[in-house]
């Protein structure tokens, strides 16, 4: 029976793909903790799969030409923590404007809004920290509209160009950004108004 759970175990990280990143949660479906941490451990042990931090593990990727495992990705790591805590999660100041191309460097720090308590985890890429925000202009939105609002709060008006709007645009689809529109409409007034500039001014490329 256990042999069965390995391979149902196996067969959902080959599913979700190199770079994946999961907790023993993930497969509670399948078999008690105690056995889901077994297996995982197993696997670990044999190069299957690495630790990343306690309790979270990664299917990892290789770089042929670097001649070496990939990092981790960051924003894995804070969906797969929230996934197994239960909390609804919403990327913050630079980590926001990365993800959207606003910022070409990589936070030190990944930060995110969350429901759950403030809560701060080592890597051996840096840190996630979780700060505990209950955040009435974002709890409706999507997550691409959410994600939009924040990076541009954290930018800052005096700082969007159109430079800022191609950046946008080259990751925001002209649907997401109409549906933005729609939703944002309590946000910040000026974030509203680059919302809508986005929506209704140019060409925006298809993602």
């Amino acid at each position: 029976m256990a042999s069965t759970i390995s391979d149902k175990v196996l067969l959902r990280i080959h599913g979700k793909g190199k770079g994946s990143v999961f907790t023993p949660k993930d497969f509670i479906d399948l078999a008690s903790h105690e056995t889901i941490r077994q297996i995982l451990s197993r696997l670990e042990r044999a190069g299957t799969i690495r630790r990343l931090l306690r309790g979270i593990y990664e299917h990892p990727d290789y770089n042929k030409l670097l001649n070496r495992l990939s990092p981790a990705n960051p924003d894995a790591i804070a969906q797969a923590l929230a996934r197994a805590h239960g909390w609804t999660i919403l990327p913050s100041g630079e980590t926001a404007q990365n993800m959207l191309g606003l910022s070409t460097q990589l936070p030190a720090s990944w930060e995110y809004f969350s429901d759950g308590p403030n809560k701060k985890y080592l890597w051996e890429g840096g840190n996630i920290t979780f700060k505990h925000r209950t955040n009435k202009e974002t709890t409706a939105l999507s997550p691409t509209t959410a994600l939009l609002v924040q990076a541009l709060k954290s930018l800052g008006q005096e700082h969007v160009d159109e430079k800022t709007l191609e950046a946008i645009r080259r990751r925001i689809d002209r649907k997401q950004c109409i549906l933005a529109l729609k939703e944002a409409r309590y946000a910040t007034s000026w974030v509203y108004e680059i919302i809508r500039k986005l929506a209704t001014t140019g060409e925006i490329a298809d993602a």
